[in-house]
């Protein structure tokens, strides 16, 4: 492979519409080295990497490949866990540009997409029409068409909806000349015509019609496949190149080939793939709890005589790491005991009681073989919950401690169902053989248990066991005819064993197929055939000692800042659409770039941290810049502390880097500026009409604004007549035997409430005094979350320790620390017990434990019958509310909701909006202004205008009024004016 100069990079960016990075300017550097990897073990930093926007950028990719003989890596999501976009070529990332559904035939059941289509979007497309496209993987609510056939994935229901390659319709491609081919069933006869030319529109097209026949017609070829792939009753088999499934009667499906091929062969444009009907209205899932893995494996084996619609597996190591888990932990519901594995049986049906009849038969052949202990059935939501659990394994096995970790190897091993208790029985003592634990789950019903090992690949025996741990079980596999590579491919992992498996005449097969469709080896080499040693070019560098790494936050429960970057999978959970809901990650959501996801940001940090060279390509080690480039867009929103299987907290790791870069390069004035915002608000608070009069004056604002580095036409929060403080010092109370008849909580008057939201800060005293609650407003200083949010860290950390020693004796469970501003109070819950000095550690936990959001608090009385809807109004009222990010990553909105449904006739609906978009001073900044804008404009701010005047829009964040006011006209309400208003007074 050469490497092209910059002059002939600069020369093919200017023939493209989409994108290119190729140099070593900053940008174009961090944006090579995030595509370095994907979700598997391997890193290699690719020459360039292009966004092409049409067709016509691929075709000038093709020519540019051919001419200069380096490789093109197609890219999706980039979830491959055998490295399969890893390389280093130009990596071509169609997943921002090539997104559009083209056509839909609801009559014949088929639609036509792009490969960049996101397959739960694309069925969230679908479901109007009662269609779906079935194949299911775990990461579908990312995974990609285009990736789905590259690798031919199936997923949860393959039972009864197959694989990708069952449902491709037709592929359109560009062909390694850049000609344009169409693939699909042909008949015979028509193929003939292809081969001779007759037909086919190039001459690459009728040269692989002719090498294809060559193979396919040739009997000792036919025979050589027969004998040497898996037997026909291992359903999911993925390895090499699918020779055995091209016939179809009399006609022959060149697609089939397409699929599985890794994007190998040629470049998908375009497929037209079959759909089924939407399951019936009632779906049960009866969950099985077993004392053994191989209890499980035989509960499945009667599983399959039910016919079910999907089995599958999760072991204890994936339930054990629900437990902490802020977001999974809230779907251990229906666990009883300790299960060793659990088996996930559904059953369909046209109502719940043909559900409940089809899982009362199972149950009872499961009690007659004296099989699992509890099996509960659960419908809706609940099962929901626990296919999650199942579907965020790969990342939550990544929380166990320590540089042993499970690793993407054996995981894709599939053998005929009937032999899988006996092949797992022998892979157990292979591995118990080698000292190493491991987790098993998944397709237990399909044949297919996803095995990950424990080893550890920053050794050297760990690389040497890596490999050996692979070549022993293929043995095993190949005991029981089964796939070396069930439905995540061969990569450049397991293609180097294909040899092993199928015999050399057969790999031989595989090669020359590869020629037959990229003589010039441009497409994804070294994949499938001609791989690399696969232990090679793995992430880690073997026997390095770990680095040094000095932090203000305490990093001791990750085990360091480096070992929280490494828990990134690479799975691409941050990798949400608004479709798909949730927060994680607002910035990408908007602009579509890998480089905006949480897996970006881990990356690069682990790069820089761990101090990654990327010799091969002359690169050198990643620079504090290019961090900084990448973590520009995190709005430190705390979605993937919640939303990560893995819990890999961006936003803490981004304040620390922050820090350490303005110790180096110094503290810009805005960032100054910001973070001093109390500091300024006090000053303003002298003069208020002054400030008001300048901030209310359109031109004035203006000029203000840009003087400091905000947008001109964002609005600025005003100031209060008097601050809460003022106001609070001032009031005369009633006695305090008159108020504290349910008790005392004290109030954080928190730097927000205190200048510009004194109003709330004043119904909510109001209100709870008015529901029998003495407030006492306690010595205490600022938060610290806008010095936290520019990085000033080490300030923040004063602040906490402030805070921790002035509050830490008075608050307890019977007398609560109550926020309004949810990013103010919450910083006591999150930051502060990691933030402040090792002697107030523990005061700080303490006190994270009573720090309480207004509506945690309002909830809990409810519960203890404190509060009660009799106190409120009976008038009706829809209220529409949004919730701020970190109530939503470290609280809940179901206290929220709940709390403003207390008056009799309040309904109230969640928007399912994720970030606002303002985040603090991000949206006030004047190069994130759009971006800001664009984020509302996903959910938010469509969902408002939608809304009559009458409905009430309730907001708890300052920002998120801020935000809603500015992006849609309408005044919103927190929580505590809503319900201020609704109390009998």
């Amino acid at each position: 492979m050469n490497r092209p100069t910059l002059l002939q990079f600069n020369a093919l960016r200017s023939e493209l519409s989409g994108e290119l990075y190729f140099d070593n300017s900053t940008l174009h550097a961090a944006q090579r080295r995030l595509y370095a990897t994907d979700a598997s073990v391997y890193q290699e930093l690719p020459l360039a990497v292009a966004l092409p926007r049409h067709e016509a950028d691929i075709r000038q990719l093709i020519a540019f490949a051919n001419q200069h003989r380096l490789t093109l890596i197609p890219r999706a999501a980039g979830t491959s866990l055998a490295g399969q976009v890893v390389g280093q070529g130009l990596v071509v990332d169609i997943s921002k540009y090539f997104n559009k559904i083209l056509e839909i035939n609801a009559e014949e059941k088929w639609v036509r997409v792009q490969p960049g289509v996101i397959r739960d979007d694309l069925n969230k497309y679908l479901a109007p029409h009662g269609l779906l496209f079935g194949p299911e993987t775990s990461t579908a609510n990312r995974a990609m068409i285009g990736g789905m056939i590259g690798n031919n994935s199936c997923g949860l229901h393959s039972l009864i909806w197959g694989t990708t390659r069952d449902h491709l319709l037709e592929v359109k491609t560009l062909l390694s000349d850049g000609s344009e081919a169409v693939f699909s069933s042909t008949s015979q006869n028509d193929f003939l015509q292809k081969l001779t030319g007759q037909t086919a529109p190039s001459k690459r097209e009728q040269a692989i019609y002719a090498g294809m026949w060559g193979i396919i017609s040739n009997p000792v070829d036919q025979e050589l496949i027969e004998k040497n792939f898996a037997k026909k009753s291992v359903t999911r088999r993925n390895s090499g190149y699918a020779l055995d499934s091209l016939t179809e009667g009399d006609h022959i499906n060149l697609a089939r080939l397409i699929a599985g091929s890794e994007g190998t062969l040629c470049f998908i444009t375009e497929a037209k793939i079959g759909l089924v009907d939407l399951p019936p209205a009632a779906v049960g899932v009866v969950c099985v709890h077993t004392t053994s893995l191989g209890e499980a494996l035989h509960a499945n084996r009667v599983a399959m005589r039910h016919a079910p619609r999907a089995s599958e597996l999760v072991d204890k190591y994936i339930m054990d790491f629900t437990r902490e888990h802020h977001e999974y932990s809230k779907n251990r519901f229906f666990l009883e005991g300790d299960p060793a594995a659990l088996l996930l049986v559904e059953f369909w049906g046209d109502a719940e009681e043909e559900v409940r009849k089809l899982a009362a038969d199972f149950v009872a052949d499961l009690e007659l073989e004296n099989l699992g202990y509890a099996y509960p059935l659960l419908f809706g939501a609940d099962a929901i919950k626990a296919w999650d659990i199942r579907k965020a394994g790969l990342g939550l096995i990544r929380n166990l401690p320590g540089d042993t970790q499970p690793v993407n190897l054996i995981e894709d091993c599939a053998v005929a169902v009937e032999d899988l208790p006996d092949y797992i029985a022998d892979l157990e003592k292979l591995l118990t053989r080698h000292g190493l634990h491991a987790s098993y789950y998944a397709h237990a019903g399909a044949g297919e248990l996803h095995v990950e090992p424990m080893i550890n690949l920053k050794t050297s025996e760990g690389k040497r066991l890596f490999r050996e741990v692979l070549a022993e079980t293929a043995v095993l596999v190949k005991k029981y005819r089964g796939a070396l590579s069930g439905e995540h491919g061969d990569g450049r992992l397991r293609g180097e064993f294909i040899p092993f498996m199928m015999g050399q005449e057969v790999y031989e097969l595989f090669r020359q197929v590869k020629r037959i469709w990229d003589p010039n080896g441009i497409f994804n080499a070294n994949k499938i055939v001609d791989t690399p040693p696969m232990n090679e070019s793995l992430r880690y560098v073997a026997d390095a000692p770990p680095p040094a790494i000095g932090t203000i936050f305490d990093f001791t429960r990750e085990e360091g800042i480096l070992r929280l970057t490494e828990k990134c999978s690479g799975s691409g959970d941050c990798r949400k659409t608004e479709l798909t809901g949730g927060t994680m990650c607002p910035s990408y959501m908007a602009t579509r770039r890998e480089r905006d996801t949480t897996r970006a940001r881990a990356n690069i940090l682990r790069q820089y941290y761990s101090k990654t060279s990327f010799s091969e390509n002359k690169e050198g080690t990643t620079s504090p810049a290019m961090v900084k480039e990448v973590l520009d867009l995190c709005l430190s929103c705390k979605g993937c502390k919640a939303e990560c299987p893995s819990s890999v907290d961006v936003g803490k790791m981004k304040a620390e880097f922050t820090q350490q870069y303005h110790d180096t390069h110094g503290v810009p004035f805005r960032s100054r500026l910001v973070a001093d915002f109390t500091k300024r608000m006090k000053q303003a608070a002298l003069v208020p009409w002054v400030y008001n009069k300048i901030f209310s004056t359109p031109a004035l604002r203006r000029a203000a604004n840009k003087a400091v580095g905000f947008h001109p036409e964002r609005t600025m929060p005003l100031l209060g007549k008097q601050t809460f403080r003022k106001w609070f010092g001032k009031r005369k109370g009633r006695e305090k035997s008159e108020l504290a008849k349910n008790g005392t909580v004290y109030l954080f008057c928190d730097e927000f409430t205190d200048y510009n939201d004194a109003e709330v800060g004043q119904k909510m005293v109001c209100l709870l005094e008015g529901l029998g609650y003495e407030v006492l407003l306690p010595k205490h200083t600022e938060s610290g979350r806008t010095f936290l949010s520019k990085g000033l860290v080490k300030e923040a950390q004063q602040i906490a320790n402030q805070n921790v020693r002035l509050l830490h004796n008075l608050i307890t469970d019977q007398t609560p620390l109550l926020g309004i501003e949810p990013s103010a109070i919450l910083t006591f819950r999150d930051e502060y017990p990691d933030l402040v000095t090792p002697e107030l550690r523990t005061p700080a936990k303490n006190l994270a434990k009573n720090a309480l959001l207004f509506e945690e608090f309002m909830a809990r009385e409810i519960e203890k019958k404190n509060i009660a809807s009799s106190q409120f109004s009976t008038g009706e009222k829809l209220i529409k509310l949004h919730g701020h990010c970190h109530q939503k990553a470290l609280s809940s909105l179901s206290v929220a909701k709940q709390v403003l449904s207390l008056p009799l006739n309040y309904k109230v609906q969640l928007i399912p909006s994720g970030c606002c978009g303002m985040a603090g001073s991000f949206g006030y900044e004047e190069e994130h202004y759009d971006l800001s804008m664009q984020i509302g404009e996903l959910v938010l701010f469509p969902t408002i205008r939608q809304q009559p005047e009458a409905v009430i829009i309730a907001a708890p964040g300052t920002s998120c009024r801020h935000q809603i006011k500015d992006g849609t006209g309408r005044s919103s309400l927190h929580p505590v004016e809503i319900l201020w208003e609704a109390l009998l007074k």
